[in-house]
């Protein structure tokens, strides 16, 4: 996550509230029924106010292309195809990916309230956006979470531990442990040494990135982000080396073994990104003392973040404080959105039949 001084000069700042209605009128513009513009701007502005840029609004240019090329079907909703009780298998009909993920989410929870645990697989979705959203509605629930994810029908991203070019996208896995009274445990990462939305962030920034995320066409290592945008591209390499790669794998066989399918050949072509996702639920209620359980979670990270914290740092911190702290910041300072995402916004908004001076007004 970039730290808290990540704007530039030249950025465009926008207000929390002025972006998400800009998102919403946006797409209901593109078509979206209120309901669907609304999750899809909380899910998006969301993701800006966190510091993940990489799955904010810079995501609407390629939604709006995918809308007008029919490729992302509007108003359409998650469809339970199995029930099992615990056991669910939902498919989001191509549609939207953060209303087909919210819907199967609360079908999940139900679920998980009534019988102590559900695993579900969502599938045919299209881009579901920043995974611990979903964790993070799990542990409001009370409930813990994990996520698996994949992604077909594009090009892959992700070159394999030991391999020269990419073969699998890049996997995102989440884990989502509730506190109680405490904000949740929100582990939330892409097995890729980075996000591919943020190696577009860098592109657009112009900016290089650090050692050891990328290689190019011929299998070298690099810094520049550019070599993602090229015919042939190059790849982004896993997290953590072996380590990285296995979780990646892990993420691609459960989420598309159960969804609609692992990234091979012929399920690279299909036009349209369609995220699979693999999750269990647990109510730590029905399994033990909740209690019991929150206490010992919380004696645990007590331990933990008592760590004197190492030169450079202010304080320990657990997955999900990050998100946290940017969230404040950028409610009190404003959303940054580099030059270029913000031109190809407009773009975008002019696509599906808005005024870009109506557009410029939301820049406050």
């Amino acid at each position: 996550m970039a730290g808290l001084d990540d704007r530039h000069p030249d950025d465009i700042v926008v207000d929390e509230k002025q972006l998400h209605a800009l998102t919403v009128d946006l797409f209901r513009h593109a078509g979206s029924e209120e309901r669907e513009a609304k999750l899809i701007a909380d899910h998006l502005v969301m993701a800006n106010l966190s510091g993940h840029d990489s799955h904010g609004v810079g995501m609407i240019p390629r939604y709006v292309i995918n809308i007008k090329a029919g490729l992302t079907p509007l108003n359409r909703h998650a469809q339970v195809v199995l029930d099992a009780g615990g056991l669910l298998v939902v498919d989001g009909n191509a549609g939207i990916g953060q209303v087909a993920a919210f819907e199967a989410m609360q079908i999940a929870i139900e679920r998980t309230k009534m019988h102590g645990v559900c695993a579900m697989a969502l599938r045919n979705c299209s881009h579901i956006g920043r995974i611990g959203h979903w964790g993070e509605m799990a542990a409001t629930a009370g409930l813990i979470s994990t996520h698996y994810v994949n992604v077909i029908g594009h090009k892959p991203y992700v070159a394999p531990f030991g391999g020269a070019d990419a073969r699998f996208s890049t996997n995102p896995y989440c884990c989502a442990i509730p506190r109680g009274d405490q904000p949740p445990f929100i582990l939330d990462f892409a097995t890729s040494r980075v996000a591919q939305g943020k190696v577009r962030v860098a592109h657009n920034r112009k900016k290089p990135l650090f050692e050891g995320a990328l290689i190019d066409r011929h299998g070298n290592p690099t810094t520049d982000p550019g070599v993602m945008f090229q015919d042939p591209m190059g790849a982004i390499l896993t997290f953590g080396e072996h380590k990285g790669y296995g979780m990646a794998l892990a993420c691609e066989l459960l989420a598309g073994a159960f969804g609609t399918g692992t990234m091979h050949p012929a399920t690279m072509e299909r036009g349209a990104t369609i995220n699979n996702m693999f999750t269990f639920l647990v109510d730590p209620g029905k399994i033990g003392d909740r209690a019991a359980v929150l206490a010992e979670i919380e004696r645990a990270l007590g331990w933990v973040i008592a760590s004197p914290p190492a030169a450079g740092v202010d304080k320990v911190m657990v997955p999900g404080d990050p998100e946290r702290k940017m969230r404040a910041h950028r409610r009190a300072q404003g959303v940054p959105i580099d030059p270029t995402t913000w031109g190809e916004m407009l773009e975008a908004g002019a696509k599906v039949g808005m005024n870009r001076v109506d557009l410029e007004k939301y820049r406050g």
